[in-house]
This record gives structure tokens, sequence and C-alpha cells, in this order.
């Protein structure tokens, strides 16, 4: 399985440097990299760095759940409504939104958070923990959206950073289209978050109708979260900036995802609204892919 370098803006994936210990489950996982038994019995891969940085990520939904620097909270959030029983997806954390990004002829989000994935690849990139999970078709995908396809999930966790790599491959003898976008919860102080450099973008607010959202442009330097916040920002920057109303400011860089997606149900979700906000990078638009072809897009999570 070859590496694919993220763009000059993020860290590079040297293939030089890193150091693969197995490819397949059942085998020893590469060093800072292992699978234990999480919430609910469902396996889960647990990262953590030499410095003490530590991620886990679900494999039940491909999802990553959690991740803290050293000495340090955890940055992301899930919901104290969430459940590890595979009845419905794990609320919160890092979910996948694939191959349909919100309501559509699919269920919600598409299918992919409400699958097992599996573990095909770990090693170390520069003395880091990495593992590959991969995505692909069978009886539940196809009985909602008919097409052969593998995706993989990479993972790097650094000292203040954690990166994702997710690719898509159309591996049918048809041309399929989808979108997707990474639903991500941050734990937040609701009244002291806000989100920088989203200015001059296109937006698609979905409050107060999500069915007929109004097309605008973004004017603040700085977006809160007042209230409700369902927006979507068309064409948005490489870069973003959170602060989580913590303590903490977190860079948000991304290649490929090209939209962002910001949400905070409010009211909704009375129990714990105030305790995060959802910075996500999307692409909102459908992405065509002829068979064979692949579609990659890069997220970096950092401290500044």
């Amino acid at each position: 399985m070859a590496i694919v370098s993220m763009a000059s803006s993020l860290p590079a994936m040297n293939p030089r440097s890193s150091l693969r210990v197995n490819r397949y489950s059942g085998m020893a996982f590469a060093m800072g990299v292992k699978v234990t038994e999480g919430e609910g019995n469902l396996p889960k891969v647990v990262l953590t760095s030499p410095q003490g940085s530590e991620a886990e990520i679900y494999l039940f939904g491909g999802c990553i759940t959690s991740w803290k620097v050293a000495g340090g909270k955890d940055l992301l959030f899930v919901r104290p409504d969430a459940v590890f029983n595979k009845k419905k997806p794990i609320s919160g954390g890092i979910p996948h939104c694939f191959p349909q990004f919100g309501p559509g002829p699919m269920q919600q989000h598409g299918f992919a958070r409400n699958m097992d994935w599996s573990v095909v690849d770990s090693e170390n990139v520069e003395g880091n923990p990495a593992v590959t999970l991969e995505l692909k078709d069978g009886p539940y995908s196809r009985a909602m959206w008919d097409f052969s396809f593998q995706t993989l999930f990479k993972v790097v966790l650094n000292e203040k950073s954690i990166s994702t790599e997710l690719k898509v491959t159309n591996t049918d003898d048809k041309p399929f289209s989808f979108s997707t976008a990474l639903h991500t919860y941050f734990r937040a102080s609701i009244i002291g978050a806000s989100v920088r450099g989203l200015k001059g973008c296109k937006t698609l607010n979905k409050d107060p109708d999500p069915k007929n959202p109004v097309e605008s442009k973004e004017e603040r330097d700085v977006i809160t979260f007042p209230g409700f916040v369902d927006c979507i920002y068309l064409d948005a920057p490489g870069e973003l900036q959170l602060n989580n109303g913590l303590g903490d400011i977190v860079s948000i860089k991304n290649t490929n995802w090209l939209d962002t997606v910001l949400w905070n149900p409010h009211l909704q979700m009375e129990a714990c609204y105030r305790d995060f906000v959802c910075v996500e990078n999307a692409k909102i638009g459908n992405v065509q892919l002829e068979p064979k072809s692949s579609w990659t897009a890069n997220q970096f999570l950092s401290i500044v």
C-alpha cells in the first residue's frame, strides 16, 4: 500500500521514514498501536505517541472517539447519549458521513458510520504511531448503494496533532458519485467557542429551515455559537482556527475537503449542547469517480 503524502501545508508522510510492522489483523502491531476492548465490548484501536499523546478509534464506524495531547484533556467530545451496541452510529468524536452527507435517498449520512471497518496496516511514521482502516462494500451497503468500493482511512498521531487521510477508490466496473464529511465533535464551552477563517465564504444557512437553506455570504471575522447553528460554508479555506473556549486553540487544516460545516443543536440537545461544537471538513457537492479511480482528502488537527 503506497503512502500518499499530504500537501506542503501539512506535515509530510515520508515513506523512507516509515516502518511497517504488519498488514493484517492477528499479527503484531507497530509500536504505539494496539487493539483492545472498548465500550460495549467493541474493538478499538489505541494509538499512543512517544510523547504521551493518545487517540482511540472504534472499528465500528471507523470513528475516532478520543484525542488527547500528553497530560491534557480530551479535545474531542462524545455525547452522553452515545451507545456502543452497533444499533446506531457512535454519537461523537469524528464519525464518517459516506457516501452521502446529510439526508438523501439512503439513511442519514450514509452507511460508513454504521459498518465495521478492519485494520489493514499499522506503522510508525517518523516515530509516531499510525493505523490504516478499510471499509469495503457488502450486503448492507449494497442494499442502499449498489457499487463496489474501497475506503481507506489512515490516522497518524503526533505529539500535538492528529492527521487523517481518507481515500475512496471505485473498484466497480461502472462510475459512481458520492458526498462525504468528517462530522467532528470538538469539546468546547459554547459560550466561549469561536471559529476564525471563514469570512467571505458563500454560505448555505439551514437555520431556521433545514430543507430550504438560505444562500448568503459570511461577513464575520469571528463566528460564535449564540444559538442553533447549522451552516455550510462552500469553498472554505485550507485552514481554520477553533477557540474551544476552554483554553485551547485548535488549527484545522485540510486538503481537498473543500467545504466546512458548523453545527450546534442548541436546545434540540439540551443535555449536552453547551459542551461541544462541530466543525466539519466536508465535500458537499458530489465527487464523480470512474472505475479504478480514487479520491483522497486529508485533515490535520493540531494544538496551536
